[in-house]
């Protein structure tokens, strides 16, 4: 979970290594911070992209909610694996071999865009790129759901970089406005309760006319 997330063969290699095994942040269920809000009907519209889906229990749970779901992950492997899941559970989603920093939608495709465990693999330079394509991609006054590791979760065990409040807030604002920022957890398979997260809701700014 530390490598960037980028376009290049070698990380999109890198990447298909990490899925050979079952990774950790790959629970076999979806995140517990993200059935919250669609449980709490948050999720807005019914065109919903899962950015960097993974293995795919996140898109999943959302299309058995009734959702219109893209997934979009720039590993072959994962996909292999979240194409099998979604047949044997018999829902439709939709899946895409693709990098997020460039992403294969028009504009204004989404309604709400879920990003579990994506923006904490970015480095500083590719943060804006990212903004820019999910902004691109969300109708006007569309959703962003994030989750990732907070500055509060230890960093003795490694894992992908850890993100703060005020990193959220000055990458986002420009885009975005924050509806909130709140203290979650991010299950894993090396924590007992999960590690220490923020669950970040915001609304993309209007497009200009």
């Amino acid at each position: 979970m530390t490598r960037a997330y980028r376009r290049d063969e070698t990380v999109v290699s890198s990447w298909d290594d990490s899925y050979q095994n079952t990774p950790p942040w790959d629970i076999g269920r979806p995140q517990p911070a993200l059935v919250g809000i669609v449980e709490k009907s948050e999720v807005k519209g019914s065109r919903v992209l899962d950015v960097g889906c993974g293995t795919g229990e996140n898109a999943i749970f959302l299309a058995e909610n009734g959702f219109s779901v893209t997934g979009l992950d720039v590993s072959r492997k994962a996909l292999e694996t979240a194409k099998a899941k979604a047949m044997q559970r018999r829902v439709k989603v939709d899946l895409r071999v693709g990098s997020a920093l460039a992403m294969d939608f028009p504009e204004g495709s989404f309604d709400t865009t879920i990003d579990s465990g994506l923006f904490h693999t970015f480095t500083d330079e590719d943060r804006p790129e990212f903004t820019a394509e999910i902004a691109r991609v969300l109708r006007g006054d569309g959703l962003y759901f994030m989750l990732c590791f907070s500055e509060k979760e230890p960093t003795s065990w490694g894992g992908p970089r850890r993100v703060t409040e005020k990193e959220i807030v000055d990458t986002f604002s420009p885009s975005f406005k924050i509806n909130y920022i709140r203290d979650a957890l991010f299950a894993t398979r090396i924590h007992n309760n999960g590690g220490k997260a923020y669950l970040t809701s915001a609304t993309r700014h209007r497009h200009e006319t």
